[in-house]
């Protein structure tokens, strides 16, 4: 039996000072300390797919390439969830319909990026 007991994603920042304070202020997550400055913020269950890409992104560890990772949060109403994160000052891009479900990119306090949509399709972790 394989035993992975979760998922660690890192989230390159260019000022993670205010994405944390997003993480822990706009979405509310539980987190523990980490080093000095630095927390680790729980996630809701999660799933992962395989999608082909140009694998151009990687990032350095321990003298290896990584594979690039793209990061989408799921919600069960996109269109709620967006106007809950506007009235909470957040940013987030048009609404899209996807082949997979409704989708957007919320804009953190850094300028980076990440995924939030509605899944169309089965999850994985509905599927327990």
């Amino acid at each position: 039996m394989l035993m992975i007991s979760g998922a660690h994603f890192l989230l390159y920042s260019k000022d993670p000072e205010a994405d944390q304070q997003f993480l822990d202020d706009v979405l509310g997550t539980i987190s523990v300390p980490a080093e000095p400055g630095r927390r680790i913020f729980a996630l809701p269950p999660g799933e992962i797919a395989t999608h082909p890409g140009g694998g151009e992104f990687v990032q350095q560890h321990a003298g290896h390439d990584l594979m690039g990772l793209v990061l989408y949060l799921v919600c069960g109403d996109l269109r709620s969830t967006v106007e809950a994160l506007q009235a909470r000052d957040t940013h987030c891009t048009e609404i899209e319909e996807t082949e997979f479900g409704l989708k957007t990119t919320i804009i953190l306090p850094s300028g980076g990026e990440i995924g939030l949509y509605q899944p169309s399709h089965q999850t994985a972790f509905d599927a327990g």
